[in-house]
């Protein structure tokens, strides 16, 4: 064994030491106001992620992710498990509906069929092999087995006595899925998906695990876990779960099997009894993370050799079950606003970019005319935005329509205030994107206030409009699609609207 656990780095460099490792995200939806596809995307390409994990196989997201290039992994749901791994024509649909559909435009570079089976729907284990290889053998059948691979996503729980990682081994009463699973994988040039969770391992350790050990957060040498077997040093929870299923797979004579974490993550809020869910602890173990794996780092059994991540996960999702930290896992807001910047400095990096010059206040899709009109009203009135480039012959004048015009004049504000919370609601007319308005068509040589405008460079908010007695900028009302008549009971509406809209 000792000859083997020596040979195992090799073996498994010699495989995949080319390889280099990439952050992903997982998208889940369990949101009450989840943003369209085209929304997801496009936050996706403002943040540089390349690869994404979803829990289905979504039509409409499929369609958005077209002509992306952006690296897709689709999923079975446990409750289509059944039905596909005891049946060959049920799992041919399934991969001809979901797949073949959409390939080449989208980028389907791996199927992951359940998830946490043995953990979370263990009654279906006795069919999951049957449904990684159904699936497989419809990809064959497709010519797409070589591009796509199977896999399926399980719980580091599945790993017993995980320290020291030398001695740590699977559960043995799963021997009779995870041996021919794991074959299935060796033979098909698949890995081993693994979900890994050190603030869960951190939450039940009844103190033993530091929480800086946890986090990634530097230890002095005599703080690092040291493996008696074989005198390697760890120094978070991460490496530690992922050497400790390496050498599980060795004790099942699997050596040349790589491993994709398909999720890792850390709640940004929880409940009285979670008091390590918060902002600062998220942000530090997500930062920590990424450069970790980006940097090509590897483990201490494996250095250099990749371990690909998918971040868990993109939103937060409200309508997720108690305790409060399973609603708080996103990295984002379901309107495109960042939980936290992330510690990343890299320009080009994965998240990297700040994202607060990357959010802009627009008009919200279907909104009522009337009231965008008198959001717009208030917006250059009272909200003392400069909207003299909306003047007819001005840069921003065209497209001339309410749609347009109200959302240069909120963005305008939204800047101006520093992007602050509730400065983008306008009675419910507005909402945060992260999409440059600047993108749409037809604004000419419009620069708004927030963008990176053509050149790239970003532009400055806007100043403060002149005051009510100041008349360089002729009748404020051409703005608004009416006659050059502005009375006492505009102004005094005007002034109402003010407690209104903010």
């Amino acid at each position: 064994m000792a000859i083997l656990l020596l040979l195992l780095p090799l073996l498994v460099s010699a495989v995949y030491g080319d390889e280099k490792a990439f952050i992903g995200v997982n998208i889940g939806t369990d949101l009450s106001d989840m943003p369209s596809p085209t929304q997801v995307v496009a936050l996706l390409k403002a943040q540089n992620v390349w690869h994404v994990r979803l829990y289905d196989a979504d039509r409409a997201m499929l369609l958005a992710l077209a002509n992306t290039g952006i690296q897709v992994t689709i999923s079975v749901p446990n409750e289509q498990l059944l039905g596909i791994g005891q049946s060959n024509a049920t799992a041919a649909n399934w991969v001809a509906r979901n797949v073949i559909a959409h390939v080449p435009a989208t980028n389907i570079t791996a199927i992951a069929v359940g998830s946490e089976v043995l953990t979370a729907l263990p009654n279906a284990a006795p069919v999951l092999v049957s449904a990684l290889k159904l699936i497989h053998s419809a990809l064959v059948a497709s010519n797409l087995d070589s591009q796509i691979k199977v896999s399926t996503p399980h719980s580091s729980s599945i790993i017993l006595d995980s320290f020291p990682p030398s001695q740590a081994f699977f559960n043995r009463s799963w021997d009779p899925v995870m041996v021919p699973l794991l074959k299935f994988l060796q033979s098909t040039g698949s890995y081993l998906m693994l979900n890994v969770y050190p603030y869960y391992d951190y939450m039940q350790s009844n103190d033993v695990i530091p929480l800086d050990y946890a986090l990634f957060r530097p230890l002095p040498p005599n703080k690092e876990a040291v493996d008696a077997n074989t005198l390697l040093h760890y120094t978070n929870v991460f490496d530690a779960i992922v050497d400790a299923a390496y050498f599980s797979m060795s004790y099942l004579n699997i050596t040349n099997v790589p491993i994709v974490v398909t999720e890792s993550g850390w709640p940004s809020k929880g409940d009285s009894s979670e008091p390590d869910a918060t902002v600062d602890n998220a942000n530090t173990y997500n930062s920590n993370l990424i450069k970790h794996v980006i940097n090509n780092t590897g483990t201490p059994k494996h250095p250099g050799i990749a371990v690909s991540t998918y971040i868990y996960e993109l939103y937060n999702e409200d309508l997720r079950p108690s305790p409060l930290s399973e609603k708080n896992w996103g990295l984002f807001d379901a309107n495109g606003t960042p939980v936290y910047i992330l510690h990343l400095t890299a320009a080009g990096t994965v998240f990297a970019n700040d994202t607060t010059n990357q959010t802009f206040c627009v008009a919200k899709d279907g909104a009522d005319p009337k009231m965008l009109q008198a959001a717009l009203d208030w917006a250059c009135g009272p909200g003392k935005v400069d909207c003299s480039p909306l003047l007819q012959g001005q840069p921003c004048y065209e497209p001339d329509n309410v749609v347009s015009h109200s959302t240069y004049a909120f963005n305008a504000y939204f800047q101006q205030m520093g992007k602050s919370t509730g400065t983008c609601d306008f009675k419910g007319v507005a909402t945060i994107s992260t999409t440059d308005p600047m993108i749409g068509a037809g604004h000419g040589s419009c620069i708004f206030p927030g963008s990176f405008g053509k050149n790239g460079t970003i532009t400055n908010g806007t100043s403060l409009a002149p005051s009510s007695n100041d008349t360089s900028l002729g009748c404020p009302t051409q703005y608004f699609y009416r006659s050059c008549s502005f009375t006492t009971s505009v102004i005094i509406g005007a002034f109402l609207m003010t407690a209104v809209f903010l």
